[in-house]
């Protein structure tokens, strides 16, 4: 979700660099009388939103205040300022972009309505390192209009060039008080904020507030300024969060708000000392309502002052880096994911561990095109006409969704298909919307396949891979051999013997839907018989439905192998088993494929919609390699045939 502040939208003001509605820039020393850059109390450079809806740059802001080399990184120090005699009337700053920090000069002409700030300010209005900040970053954009809504885990990561972290509160007010299953990811716990509190920056967002809950706003980012643990008169424990509104102003009524009946559950000492902590815009909220209220968290990684990331849940120093570019080219090299029989033509990447290592693997994303340069210069559109960011925008319209997968390698020298088919070590899980989108894996040394992927095939882009690792870690790109147009048909050489099967899912009779359904056993269930040979076969099974683009139903298949104890046993039964391989998620597209190696047997292909009861037709393709070599001829027709005579000579 993109934050982007619905209450404020009627008074959104055109930035001067839109070339729309222009408002007037002022100098800083015209705005107040003595600017400064930092305050001398932290507390009176606390961020404040104006009229344009960038909350979520403004959150991330925040984590500047929390370090003082992060915020030299952004704003070097050492510059002439206003008080100096050297000042020319600007200012440089840092943003990190695709893998490099971005030096962007400003000059200190403010937007403003009737000489005040109408964007962001600090708590003091004569602190002017955020709105200078917010000037850089909209120079970076191209406009403070394309600063009117965004991710904070984007702003984190161009604040910060580390890693950010986003957790679903819903997921986890779900899954309180159940225990992790063997290979779960770490818990999330709004406790085990407690122990980051210190060292992270952590947003929270409201995307649609529930009824009676409206003042929160809708689409709207703040600071979790604090959080707090006490023992509750009753003896009970209770986890209070200081929340931070960058609208400066109280905004919340709940029972822990001043004079709320939530203070009578604590120590009157503890309330008091609590409730003097407040600044303007910000209120407390118990663990419960934060969970009910809100929607999700953002945390940005710790960054060490030796400018390495800091381990969220080890707390362990990931000291060594590594980052390639890559790109996803349409017909070559953008397969899309594994639903698809062209996944191993995406770009491919060799992982070395060389110890065991707490490792981080991220794909950043480029974005598809800006419509300036750094030096803020208009650039021609190329490609795809698109802006980087229009207000109209929504998740997913400005990247694709994207994923990742690691599979580890006994030697570098792999069947790539074989590799491919077996499951991952690791992956996201799921193909996200996101800028960029990263695993956490405890690895062994040995190799690993890195394979970054758009969820549909031929979505051309370019990215960034990058990994975070407490141990020694290589990085190198694989180079594969020159393609044809189709890469396809550079996975089909050889001898490959296909049967196509037609078959339809019918209302009440064969459209059993997928096997979150019990009518699922009532599908179409195609036999497959692989014959024995000197091993296991690559096989390559396509589902195709025959519909238009427009209205395709979301397919996928199964494969069952029938037991040899149980050739005889009855389809519906034998489909409530486990399922030997997928091909699944189910897709909104024409066709879905897997390559897989199949071991000499009996199997049954099960294709099916999502949904029950939706009716299409479709054809199966099982293309199965035949287990000999070809053998070529070299004799061409019609070239005479020269006869070699040779002598042989004995020597006396």
């Amino acid at each position: 979700m993109e934050f982007v502040d619905e209450t404020e939208a009627q008074r959104v003001i055109r930035g001067p660099l839109t070339g729309r509605t222009r408002v007037p820039v002022i100098p800083a020393q015209e705005i107040c009388a003595t600017p400064r850059l930092f305050p001398d109390n932290p507390q009176e450079g606390q961020v404040k939103q104006g009229l344009l809806g960038d909350c979520w740059f403004l959150c991330a802001c925040a984590a500047l205040q929390k370090s003082q080399h992060l915020l030299h990184q952004v704003f070097p120090p050492g510059q002439p300022s206003w008080l100096d005699q050297t000042y020319r009337g600007s200012f440089t700053c840092r943003v990190w972009q695709f893998g490099r920090w971005v030096e962007v000069t400003i000059d200190d002409r403010l937007p403003c309505l009737a000489g005040r700030l109408c964007f962001s300010r600090c708590q003091r209005e004569d602190v002017f390192w955020l709105p200078l900040l917010e000037k850089v970053y909209a120079k970076v954009h191209g406009s403070y209009e394309h600063l009117w809504a965004g991710q904070v885990a984007d702003a984190l990561v161009d604040l910060t060039g580390g890693l950010a972290e986003r957790w679903n509160l819903k997921d986890l007010a779900s899954s309180r008080g159940q225990q992790d299953g063997p290979g779960s990811p770490e818990p999330r716990t709004c406790r085990q904020l407690l122990a980051l509190k210190e060292r992270c920056l952590i947003s929270c967002s409201v995307f649609s507030p529930r009824a009676g809950a409206r003042e929160l706003g809708e689409f709207h980012a703040f600071i979790v300024s604090d959080l707090c643990q006490l023992q509750g008169q009753a003896g009970q424990s209770i986890l209070l969060l200081r929340i931070q509104n960058p609208w400066g102003r109280r905004c919340w009524q709940g029972p822990w708000r001043e004079g709320g009946e939530g203070w009578s559950q604590v120590d009157p000492v503890d309330s008091s000392e609590l409730l003097s902590q407040l600044q303007e815009g910000e209120f407390w909220v118990e663990e419960e309502e934060f969970l009910r209220e809100f929607d999700e968290v953002t945390i940005g990684y710790p960054v060490t002052e030796a400018g390495h990331l800091q381990s969220l849940y080890s707390e362990k120093v990931l000291s060594h880096t590594q980052e390639l570019p890559g790109a996803w080219v349409q017909g070559q090299s953008a397969g899309g994911c594994r639903n698809n029989s062209d996944f191993p033509s995406n770009p491919k990447f060799w992982l070395r561990v060389s110890e065991p290592s707490e490792v981080y693997v991220a794909v950043l994303q480029r974005p598809r095109m800006r419509m300036v340069d750094w030096a803020g210069r208009a650039r021609p559109p190329v490609g795809d006409n698109r802006t980087v960011w229009s207000p109209a925008s929504v998740p997913g319209k400005d990247y694709p969704a994207v994923g990742l997968h690691l599979w580890k390698v006994e030697k570098r020298r792999v069947s790539l298909p074989r590799v491919l088919s077996t499951p991952p070590v690791a992956g996201t899980a799921c193909h996200a919307y996101d800028r960029e989108v990263h695993l956490r894996c405890e690895l062994t040394p040995g190799y690993y396949l890195a394979v970054p992927s758009t969820f549909l095939k031929d979505m051309p882009g370019q990215f960034l891979l990058r990994v975070f690792s407490s141990g020694r870690v290589s990085l190198s790109a694989i180079k594969t051999a020159a393609q044809s147009p189709n890469p396809r048909n550079t996975l089909l050489a050889g001898e490959w013997e296909t049967v196509q099967l037609r078959g339809s899912w019918r209302i009440g009779q064969t459209a059993g839907g997928s096997r979150n359904f019990a009518s699922y056993p009532s599908n179409p269930c195609f036999p497959l018989l692989v014959p024995e040979g000197a091993g296991p076969r690559c096989v390559r099974i396509t589902l195709h439905q025959h519909c238009l683009d427009g209205d395709c139903h979301p397919i996928g298949f199964h494969v069952f192998q029938v037991p040899v104890a149980g050739e005889a046993q009855g389809a519906p039964s034998l489909l409530l088993q486990k399922p030997l391989l997928s091909c699944v998620p189910h897709s909104y597209t024409q066709e879905v494929s897997r390559v897989c190696h199949l071991s000499a047997g009996t199997y049954r292909i099960v294709p099916s919609t999502y949904l029950p009861d939706m009716e299409g037709a479709f054809t199966v393709t099982i293309a199965t390699r035949i287990d000999r070599r070809s053998i070529h001829s070299q004799e061409m027709l019609g070239q005479l045939l020269q006869e070699a005579s040779f002598m042989a000579v004995m020597r006396t």
